[in-house]
């Protein structure tokens, strides 16, 4: 009944998700070409809220736990498993205060309203996988930008999405990079946990009800991050997914 109910509910989701979409790619060129980086960065953070809200029709709910306090000011480095595509709003409307960037793999910089242009325009890192020179780049300009602006990067080092919800092992590469490059950074490890539910049929319907959940943990310095540290992180991740309510 769940999935039947799931068809009509997804159709009228994606409506209201596409129309955010180009109703916001055009708000974007015009905070950003006439406003400048401040309004841009405004209409980031609402168009993002806005594709929460849309996720609401399909029953979605967003919940965010803090275990410490995080520091004041940036720059940080956000660490996080990696679910569906609906892990990325969040973060950007509830990271909102630290302007977060993102490191993403370069054929997103293309093609999709709102998205794409806001990865081209908005100070992310956009890497071929298959071009280690121009990814070393992309990540030193990323790192050195945060450390610059006192602003925030989003790395997934799974590398891909896990569409069933179960971690995959860390690429620590671009991690480094971002810390070679951001020395006075805090790296903030987050556990996502559910989002991956909003795509159990597949890509169309998308689940109903789906509960996606934040976990953010302890920061650490980046001067504190050596090898044993990388790999605490990523436990520290990981044996968090499936935290209980």
């Amino acid at each position: 009944m769940a999935r039947l109910l799931a068809y009509p509910l997804t159709a009228l989701y994606l409506l209201c998700f596409g129309l955010v979409l180009v109703v916001f790619h055009a708000v974007q060129w015009i905070c950003l070409n006439l406003l400048g980086y401040e309004a841009h960065k405004r209409s980031v953070s609402l168009l993002n809220l806005c594709i929460m809200r849309c996720t609401h029709l399909l029953g979605t709910r967003y919940s965010i736990r803090y275990t410490t306090p995080l520091p004041e000011h940036g720059p940080l480095i956000l660490v996080t498993n990696h679910q569906s595509m609906y892990d990325i709003p969040p973060i950007i409307w509830y990271f909102r205060k630290y302007h977060p960037k993102f490191v993403s793999k370069k054929e997103l910089g293309k093609g999709i309203p709102s998205v794409s242009y806001n990865l081209r325009h908005g100070g992310s890192a956009l890497i071929d996988r298959r071009d280690r020179k121009q990814a070393y780049a992309a990540l030193s300009a990323l790192g050195a930008y945060i450390e610059r602006h006192g602003r925030s990067a989003v790395i997934f080092p799974e590398g891909t999405r896990s569409k069933t919800g179960q971690p995959k092992p860390f690429k620590t590469y671009g991690l480094q990079v971002l810390m070679e490059h951001a020395p006075s950074a805090w790296v903030v490890p987050v556990t996502i946990n559910n989002s991956w539910k909003l795509f159990r049929y597949g890509s169309f319907p998308n689940g109903l009800g789906v509960h996606v959940k934040y976990l953010v943990h302890a920061p650490i310095r980046v001067r504190d991050m050596d090898e044993a540290a990388l790999a605490d992180m990523e436990k520290t991740i990981t044996q968090a997914v499936n935290y209980p309510e």
